[in-house]
This record gives C-alpha cells, structure tokens and sequence, in this order.
C-alpha cells in the first residue's frame, strides 16, 4: 500500500477531529462510535481492495496510482453500514463494497482526462503520470472489474441496477459537456447533472446493502432516498471546496471549466451581469490566476457559498428524515452520523 494512502479509519479519525474543532463534540463522539462500530468492516474492505490485480502493465499502473492514494471510501461504507440491518458484512456485501469503489474510481480516471485535471487527492493525476490513453484505459478495466464482481456476487438484480445507473451517469456527463463553457446556470441543469452523475452511486451503493441484508422493498425504497439526498448534499459541500485552498484540488478548477455548481448558479441568478464576465473569460485559452480570484470574489460577495452550504444542510436532514422508516437498530444511527459527517468534509 501506498504510504501516501489514507484509510477510511483514518478517514473517521479525521472527521471526528475537524468535528470536534469546529464545536461539534456530539458529532465527535457519534464518529468515534461509528469508527469501533465498523472498523472490522473497514480493514476486510482494505484487504479485499488490495487483491486488485497488480500486472505491469501501464493501465494496471494507472489505475493503482488513484487506488492507493485511497479516498474517502464512503460508498462502500455505506454498503458495510446498510448490510448490518441484517446478516452483516458478509463476503458478498463486500464484493459489492468493493466494486462500487471501482466504479467510483473508474469515473475518476475518466474525469480527470476530461478535465484535464492535473491532482486528485493532493497528488499529480494518472493522466499526468501516466498519460491520458493509460488513465482511460485504466478506467475501463477497473469498471469491467467492478461488473464481474457485481455478477459474481449473486445477489439479485444488482448487476442490472447498476447497469441503469451508469446510463445516468453517462447521461448526466452529456448534459455536463453539452452545458461546459456556457456559463448555465439553470437549477434543473444542475439538479440533473447532480443527481445523475454524483447521487446515482449512492444510491446504488445503499440498494446493493440493503439487498444484502435482505430488507423489504419498503425499507430498500427509502434508503435508496437517503443515498439520493446524501449524493446531493456531498456534491454540493464539494461545490463549496472548489473556492478553498488545500483541498488535495486545484482550487477554482470548477469555475475555470465554466462547468455548472450550485455557486455559479446563485451567483448568475442574484448578479447576472456576472456572465459576461464569465464568457470573457473563458473565451480565452489562458485565463490569468487574478482574473479568476476577481470572478470568485464576485461569486462569493453574492452570498452563493452560503446557499450552498444551505443546500447541503437541507439535503443532509432529508436523508436523515428518510431514515425514520426503519428500525431503530445500530445501523440506523450509523447512517445519521455519517449524513451528519459529510457537511464536515475538508476535501
């Protein structure tokens, strides 16, 4: 493993310290829990990620450049997380644990040649390392892998699930493209892009624990709607990262792009003459670092990373709502700290 890696356990670690920092010790305490709680999960997950293919070849290179990195890992938590509303987290909750974080991680290879994006996770990107037909490459293998282990798994109609959510992915990365540059700022474009291509994993991620554990429909509906809001409200703390220093990110790199985040469009519905400022800008092949500071000032000075922020809360107490549906065991609560974390990211 990569000395650079970070453990989803050094993840909770992290988040119940920034928690308790900012004045949230209940939180604190509640991620402590949830740390003892799952960390058995964790490092069974950390031992199966690690069985990945290592060849020579570039592609297995480019890949395990971004595998060992290791992010934050909340979709295969939340596998681990729902899966304890019944028989645990046996070998195929994660095997689907796993290869949701593949998924996860093949559109990240994908992304960044896309973007051309040059850090992920504080460190330069495999199409930088690599070149950019490796990272696609790579990509494509570590979703030909996630799909085998979802079939492996045997457990009814998650392959097809999935299948469905990368056709909204897909869909959603068009509506992106089509909209890149344009400076839109329309809710329904942003709402259609978030849900489709953030939300959808998760909510894949809570139906594939939830048919581990064997739910009903019922329960398997509401927490596919808690995967919905906590995908929302993850995109938009993300949102409000991009206008901050020393994320693992290039800061501004959303708003250099001209792509759509809910601050964009705050700031265009509040200050509209910001847009030909935009479109100037973005007009050029080289936009000065100054003339972008100035532009996310403007953007600031609307009170859009507040509405963001808004936003995040709003979709954060849905989730948690939508968990009074189930019973009241153990898992539950997980669920809610973890909502409750994701408005304490850093990165």
């Amino acid at each position: 493993m990569s000395q650079l890696a970070a453990s989803p356990v050094a993840v909770l670690d992290r988040l119940s310290h920034v928690s308790a920092q900012r004045g949230a010790p209940s939180l604190a305490e509640r991620l402590a829990s949830l740390d003892r709680w799952v960390r058995s999960d964790l490092v069974e997950f950390e031992r199966e990620l690690d069985v990945i293919p290592r060849g020579g070849k570039m592609i297995h290179q480019a890949a395990h450049h971004l595998l060992d990195l290791r992010g934050k890992h909340l979709r295969p938590l939340c596998v681990a997380m729902t899966s304890r509303f019944g028989e645990g987290f046996t070998e195929r909750a994660r095997s689907l644990a796993v290869a949701v974080e593949l998924v996860h991680s093949a559109t990240l290879l994908h992304d960044d040649v896309v973007d051309v994006a040059e850090r992920r996770r504080g460190q330069p990107t495999a199409s930088v390392v690599y070149g950019n037909a490796a990272s696609i490459f790579a990509g494509d293998w570590l979703l030909i892998a996630a799909l085998r282990r979802i079939r492996q798994s045997g457990v009814e109609g998650v392959l097809d699930r999935m299948l469905g959510v990368i056709d909204e992915m897909i869909a959603a990365e068009s509506v992106q493209l089509e909209r890149r540059g344009k400076i839109a700022g329309a809710r329904e474009d942003y709402f259609a892009i978030v849900e489709g291509k953030t939300a959808a994993l998760f909510r894949w991620a809570m139906i594939a624990g939830a048919r581990c554990a064997d739910l009903p429909a019922s329960s398997e509906a509401a927490l596919e709607r808690y995967g919905l809001h906590l995908g929302v409200a993850f995109q938009a703390v993300d949102d409000e990262l991009d206008f901050r220093e020393g994320t693992g990110k290039d800061a501004l790199a959303d708003l250099r792009e001209g792509k759509i985040t809910f601050p964009l469009v705050i700031a265009l519905e509040r200050e509209p003459s910001l847009r030909g400022r935009m479109e100037a800008l973005l007009a050029r092949e080289v936009v000065a670092t100054d003339e972008l500071s100035a532009i996310a000032t403007a953007v600031r000075n609307t009170g859009a990373l507040a509405a963001t922020r808004t936003l995040a809360e709003e979709h954060v107490q849905r989730a948690i709502d939508v968990l009074d549906e189930l019973p009241a065991v153990p898992a539950r609560d997980a669920l809610v700290t973890v909502a409750l974390a994701s408005l304490e990211r850093q990165s």
